[in-house]
């Protein structure tokens, strides 16, 4: 039997509360719906970090940051961990990589045969926090809530954000027609930035929504409640709301359009992939995987971005496609991760053993309802002052702030979807707070994680600044020689 093909697509900073598959109706995204209807949904699927970088860099080997000692975008992604491309390579594919993946460091493939664009952010260290108070973290540049300004939204035909994804788009649409007839298996990583800031969607796509209805979140003192320390950081400190009040609604309407707008944009290169398998005969042995790897705020609860462990934040969209219509329609209950993508691909493509470590299953074990399976997150270092971790257990989730154990929360989310309630201090629900808690600190060590952090951060300014005197970069800059290249 052929192994099979693989298409996992990304787009960047996607909730999937604004998508029409995940049952928004406002929202259009028509190709992505047709390839729900062919697909397993995964409704509880997560970040292991609501974070690019450290996202990114578990989803490509399986395991949790924690592993990693990757914490913000300015972590060297290790070269000694082996990936997914590494597996997939040893049993015979081809694999490639086509727009963003946030790799920091010298090594800019992990595994990698080919990778058909430059990356969209720098290689290099030069993105270490500047603060102007370092003790609570207040940044020195004005803060990512000024990306959600009514001044800075709206309709743009082109910026460099759009330039990038139209060339990934461009060279995954390439890269798919040349394999038209290959014997090789290939596994392609189309990986677009949108819908993340800015929110700067094409004209076209603006006027879809320009005078649309679209649900806003109701920012009061019950929703916008500042629960924890992490807020606080994160609102006065790393993100700047304190500079940057988005809670009007007209305001929040036109965030919501324009990200719904881009939403839709990406839903139509979703759209012009599947047409070119379908078009190419790869469609008939191709598995295809869509997803993220965090979602976004968007004003909910009076915030911005990510960084953070609510729904909005923490949860992504998942869809697992397989070439024979096996599953299709199924909807998955069992909570799962992006650190589950590398089982998945190693089992698919053939390997026998195909589970490395306690924490990641394929997706396809998944289906058989494990429902004693808890998934984690984390989220430490950039604009976060102390180690947090959140664990996904049946209906609950508990977030665990160290060295603030007060402010330990837990929600139901089958009774509260919104977090509104933190149940962790009443008595009714005290045992699963604390086996919640348990199950966290059994898995991680908060103090370990601390010490990265505070030698790892001193380390790498040194680094930084070294490099910035010297002139080293570590970019990467695909190679098209063009003697090789059209008719020749």
């Amino acid at each position: 039997m052929q192994s099979p093909n693989f298409l996992l697509i990304m787009a960047d900073q996607l909730t999937p509360f604004m998508t029409g598959f995940y049952g928004n109706a406002q929202v259009k995204t028509p190709n992505i719906d047709k390839l729900n209807t062919r697909s397993i949904r995964f409704d509880e699927a997560y970040t292991p970090y609501p974070l690019c970088a450290p996202a990114r860099a578990s989803m490509m080997t399986g395991k949790y940051a924690y592993d990693l000692n990757c914490y913000d975008n300015s972590t060297p992604f290790a070269s000694d961990q082996p990936t997914f491309a590494h597996y997939l390579t040893r049993q015979g594919y081809e694999t490639a990589l086509t727009g963003k993946m946030h790799f920091v460091g010298p090594d800019q493939l992990h595994g990698l045969h080919k990778r058909l664009t430059t990356d969209i952010y720098p290689a290099d260290l030069s993105w270490m926090p500047k603060f102007i108070d370092e003790a609570n973290h207040v940044m020195q540049h004005p803060g990512n809530a000024v990306a959600y300004m009514p001044n800075r939204l709206g309709p743009m035909e082109w910026n460099q954000f759009i330039g990038y994804d139209e060339e990934t788009h461009f060279r995954a649409l390439e890269y798919l027609n040349d394999k038209k007839g290959a014997e090789r298996p290939f596994f392609l990583c189309c990986s677009y930035h949108h819908p993340h800031d800015p929110f700067n969607p094409p004209a076209k796509y603006w006027d879809m929504y320009k005078d649309a209805d679209m649900d806003i979140p109701l920012i009061n003192e019950e929703t916008a409640a500042i629960y924890t320390t992490l807020d606080k950081w994160l609102n006065n400190g790393f993100h700047r709301n304190d500079l940057h009040d988005i809670a009007d609604p007209a305001n929040l309407l036109k965030l919501r359009r324009c990200y719904a707008a881009l939403v839709t944009y990406i839903d139509d290169k979703v759209g012009e992939l599947l047409t070119t398998l379908e078009h190419t005969g790869l469609d008939k042995n191709t598995v295809v995987m869509f997803s993220s790897d965090h979602g976004d705020l968007l004003g909910e609860r009076g915030m911005v971005q990510k960084r953070c462990f609510y729904e909005w934040a923490a949860k992504i969209p998942m869809l697992l496609t397989l070439p024979n219509g096996e599953h299709a329609g199924t909807q998955c209950k069992t909570p799962v991760s992006l650190i589950d993508i590398l089982p998945t691909l190693r089992q698919l493509s053939g390997e026998e053993v195909y589970c490395i470590s306690n924490d990641g299953i394929s997706l396809l074990d998944a289906l058989n309802g494990q429902e004693e399976r808890a998934i984690f997150a984390e989220g430490h270092g950039e604009g976060v002052l102390a180690p947090v971790f959140m664990v996904r257990y049946k209906q609950y989730k508990c977030i665990y702030h160290h060295g603030y154990e007060h402010e330990t929360q837990l929600f139901d989310l089958s009774a509260d979807p919104w977090e509104r309630k933190n149940l962790y201090h009443d008595a009714q629900f005290k045992d699963i707070g604390q086996m919640l808690k348990g199950k966290i600190l059994a898995r991680f060590c908060p103090e370990r994680v601390q010490q990265q952090l505070d030698t790892g951060i001193a380390d790498r300014r040194v680094i930084n600044e070294a490099m910035q005197l010297s002139g080293a970069n570590w970019d990467y800059t695909p190679a098209f020689p063009g003697s090789q290249r059209y008719v020749r």
